[in-house]
């Protein structure tokens, strides 16, 4: 049994190390051109370099994206920053045109290509058909079932890769072709700009009738409305060990920290307990419940079932019942004192939830708060990025995650 990469998103440097240190197998990262999320805090070169350097060190693998579709302006350059980047040591990078391929073949014949999600991979002669063009691995349309994933994997030479995403946001449109961003408010889906106006809240308005508003509803038939559910399959291991794909891809480059260490962590731990003896493997809600945690819309297994109509629902917010209040810096093991980075508010008594790389979760109590700057106790840590030291009696590690259930606390 080969066992399957666990690709994790990372959105900024921090975010890299974060996903790594909680068992990530690679990375992908958006660099300084042609990739889809320009909101998020993209990767200079000498970030991208220690990148590189702490994924390599760790026996890691890091990706850069190149998933847009470019127009001719967008060329200028392209066969330079795909040398840079084969300068800096990636492993790969992500592509969906052609255009960026036939440049990567041209100037570095030796890269690993990927081809992603965005070009609509979702049959066998297709796969076939990129994999015949140089493509190392195919990153398959998320709107597959998994009879058709295991097609698609029967018909292709060993060597091509499957690589699938199992968790994270999904997108109503197909393989994230969406023209309603740039119609509505001139931001441009397919360059990594989108608004996301397929969750807004959405009624009818009949011409004749201004001012009157009819609510989009679901009926039996199926639902009329956009707004798609997370996908999350950690219930589904087995199937997805089983199903040829190689690598289990995780969205959420603009996600937060504790997001990418909460699913990193689950994945892996559910991943290895399935390699660890397939046929007594068992499920263990506190996977689920780890996910549960962070921010997310309620959770639904996409397309792999074969399912269609049920990833859509009326309600567009996020589940936020939990949130990151800190992060470890160092833990005095005679004092049983903690230096802690604040990320969001936390009061001193609070008990919080410990998320810790390869851990069961744990609780701890936060007890004689100080704070290091003003050299003051307090009973609050409330300033951005604060440093405060607090007494925890159970032991504690550098780079724990403090994390704190937000109902019916003050916020």
């Amino acid at each position: 049994m080969i066992k399957p990469e666990i690709l994790a998103p990372a959105g900024s440097l921090e975010k890299l190390k974060i996903a790594i240190d909680f068992g990530a197998d690679a990375v992908y990262i958006g660099g300084g051109k042609l990739n889809l999320r320009a909101f998020s805090d993209n990767f200079t070169n000498d970030e991208m370099a220690e990148g590189v350097k702490y994924c390599h060190d760790r026996g890691k693998k890091l990706y850069v994206t190149m998933n847009v579709f470019p127009r001719n302006f967008d060329l200028k350059g392209v066969e330079e920053y795909i040398l840079s980047l084969v300068e800096l040591g990636i492993d790969a990078i992500i592509v969906a045109d052609p255009a960026i391929i036939v440049a990567a073949k041209e100037v570095a014949p030796n890269l690993e290509i990927h081809l992603s999600t965005q070009a609509n991979t979702v049959n066998w002669k297709a796969a076939k058909f990129w994999h015949e063009q140089g493509i190392k691995r195919i990153v398959l349309a998320r709107e597959l079932t998994f009879n058709e994933i295991n097609v698609i994997k029967e018909n292709l030479p060993e060597e091509c890769e499957l690589e699938a995403f199992v968790h994270g946001s999904m997108c109503i449109a197909y393989s994230g072709r969406c023209l309603i961003s740039n119609y509505m408010l001139g931001r441009d889906a397919n360059k990594g700009i989108c608004s996301n106006a397929c969750r807004y809240k959405y009624y009818l308005v009949e011409e004749t009738r201004p001012g009157e508003y009819y609510p989009v509803v679901e009926d039996d038939k199926g639902t009329y409305i956009m707004n798609s559910k997370d996908l999350c399959m950690i219930k589904h291991i087995p199937e997805l060990m089983k199903s040829g794909i190689y690598s289990f891809k995780i969205e959420g480059r603009m996600k937060s920290e504790f997001y990418v260490a909460s699913v990193v962590k689950a994945y892996r731990e559910a991943v290895d307990s399935y390699m660890a003896d397939p046929e007594n493997y068992e499920f263990k809600e506190e996977w689920l419940d780890t996910l549960s945690r962070i921010s997310h819309r309620k959770y639904h297994t996409g397309f792999f079932m074969g399912k269609s109509g049920e990833q859509t629902y009326d309600v567009s917010s996020y589940v936020r019942d939990y949130e990151i209040v800190g992060v470890v810096q160092s833990y005095d093991d005679e004092t049983k004192i903690a230096t802690i980075l604040q990320k969001n508010r936390v009061y001193d008594g609070d008990e919080l939830d410990v998320l810790r790389a390869h851990t069961p979760n744990f609780n701890v109590k936060l007890e004689e708060m100080f704070d290091v700057e003003k050299k003051v106790p307090a009973t609050v840590a409330n300033r951005a990025h604060m440093i405060f030291k607090a007494k925890v009696e159970t032991p504690l590690k550098e780079k724990d995650m403090l994390v704190k259930c937000k109902k019916g606390l003050e916020l």
